[in-house]
């Protein structure tokens, strides 16, 4: 055995050694043992002992002002719930204003964009061993443990491509809504019809003890260093250096032959990128190169629900409204687009330019 393997070999049986002796040994938060450090080793292996204090002088402490507008996280406790209320009704219209062209109606799922209800609790025992095995179902209702943190996610999240555009009380609205949806009660059973930071924590959601370890506690991390030290549960069971997988193996392999076996036409080894051909947006100027950056991502996905560039029926609808109408919304921002695509180091000239090619290529 070569003097490499040789160390590997003694540090995977160190561990057992500890153990054997029933010693207390201290244990990081993924249950690996904490050897302890003496004479620049640490078991086997040198490390630096060398201490660096470094010091940071840039920019200057932040206010509390400034501290505070940024502190607006919410803790699964309900720590940080701001002031507010909204229902139902109110959240299930700024749904469809705000999130339904991604999310899909009563957010059943979009192209490409998470499904947020519907999702089947049971659903979550799922696992992909093969082809065709259903995957688990994770949506608010089956898989969310905590309102709360739903409420912040929102809040500093969405709308795509707009956060922080909501109010507390939009916010508050969509939550109750999409709790709704998905048959969430109350911990008396009523049904959620208005939310405020007062009866948020009236709600438990249903998979809320379903995750193991239960880590959103006082001592976490000790709860979480004690799960996993546990070789029954996760990531200390005996150790082997060869012949360590055991019985049939549930993995789809791709036994003999090559890739390309079968294939017609086969698939090309050639790895040069392919030159670019001329585009529809060609010769259109500082207009088109913008669009190409900056407005496509949302003007060029049907999923998005902006009027696609191109689409001379949904463009017609906006072309009717003039140019000043469109210069004004595509500068200052309008409904979920934000002030300039989000591009805010554009000038006006350069947003009407594109405004300009936009319509060109839709008419």
């Amino acid at each position: 055995m070569s003097k490499f393997l040789s160390v590997i070999a003694l540090s995977a049986i160190l561990p057992l050694s500890v153990s054997a002796s029933n010693a207390k040994v201290e244990k990081n938060v993924d249950g690996a043992v904490i050897y302890k450090r003496a004479n620049g080793n640490y078991t086997l292996y040198k490390y630096n002992p060398q201490v660096e204090k470094l010091k940071f002088h840039a920019g200057r402490a932040a206010t509390k002002e400034e501290i505070k507008a940024r502190d607006i996280d919410v803790m699964p406790d309900g720590t940080g719930l701001p002031v507010g209320k909204g229902n139902v009704d109110d959240g299930e219209e700024l749904f469809n204003k705000h999130c339904a062209m991604c999310h899909g109606d009563f957010g059943s799922g979009g192209k490409g964009y998470p499904t947020l209800t519907g999702g089947d609790h049971d659903s979550l025992k799922n696992q992909l061993l093969k082809p065709g095995d259903e995957p688990p179902e994770k949506t608010i209702g089956s898989y969310w443990p905590y309102a709360t943190t739903l409420f912040w996610y929102i809040k500093t999240g969405m709308p795509f491509p707009h956060p922080l555009s909501l109010t507390n009380d939009e916010v508050y609205s969509i939550t109750a809504y999409l709790l709704n949806v998905e048959g969430v009660t109350f911990k008396d059973g009523k049904d959620i019809e208005e939310l405020n930071n007062k009866n948020f924590l009236n709600i438990k959601m249903p998979n809320r003890d379903g995750f193991i370890p239960n880590v959103d506690v006082p001592n976490g991390a000790q709860v979480m260093k004690k799960y996993l030290s546990n070789p029954k549960n996760y990531g200390t069971g005996t150790r082997c250096m060869k012949n360590c997988i055991k019985g049939k193996v549930p993995v789809v392999r791709i036994e003999g032959g090559s890739l390309n076996d079968g294939i017609k036409p086969p698939l090309s080894e050639v790895r040069d990128l392919p030159k670019e051909k001329p585009t529809a947006n060609a010769g259109g100027g500082k207009g088109a190169k913008i669009y190409e950056e900056t407005c496509k991502a949302c003007h060029g996905n049907p999923a998005i629900g902006a009027p696609v560039v191109g689409d001379k029926k949904a463009w017609a609808k906006v072309i009717a409204k003039g140019k000043e109408t469109l210069y004004k919304h595509a500068i200052h921002g309008f409904n979920a687009m934000p002030p300039k695509g989000g591009n805010t180091a554009l000038s006006d000239a350069d947003v009407k330019a594109t405004v300009d090619y936009m319509i060109k290529m839709s008419k």
